[in-house]
């Protein structure tokens, strides 16, 4: 299978980049949506269906198939040899990777509560919660470009 996608290795990079652009803007936006719908809304207010709206569209229409589309793209990676076994710097994005996985996996679970109308987190949690894929963000680039270790 490698042979056959060898030739389209920079393609993959590529559809692989964009995901993860699209993933992150997801990542980036979904968590300030549920500050201001913990701040503005409430329960069963036409905002909270309107932020109910954005949330369910956000995830289910760019979110989840971006972070599944950045996974396989970078599987498909991997498989072709874009993966270093031997060194920390290829290990340490993979966890973050896998950290920002389950930071996807914690924000539609809160967009879950929202929908039930049992949110009891308060703006100020999701502020900083939004700082957590920045530094995902910061490690796993750092760690792809620069390789420190």
């Amino acid at each position: 299978m490698s042979d056959l996608l060898h030739p389209f290795y920079d393609w993959l990079k590529a559809f692989h980049i964009i995901a993860v652009i699209s993933w992150m803007a997801g990542m980036f936006y979904l968590p300030r949506l549920f500050v201001y719908h913990a701040e503005k809304a409430e329960v069963g207010s036409d905002l909270d269906t309107t932020f109910q709206t954005m949330e369910l569209k956000l995830l289910k229409v760019i979110m989840n198939p971006a972070m599944v589309a950045t996974w396989v793209f970078g599987l498909l990676l991997i498989a072709l040899g874009g993966f270093d076994f031997v060194s920390a710097w290829a290990w340490i994005k993979l966890v973050a990777v896998i950290a920002m996985t389950g930071m996807h996996g914690w924000l539609s679970a809160r967009r879950k509560d929202f929908a039930a109308g049992t949110n009891q987190l308060k703006g100020s949690t999701y502020r900083l919660m939004n700082e957590v894929p920045t530094v995902l963000m910061f490690i796993i680039v750092i760690f792809v470009i620069v390789r420190p270790f």
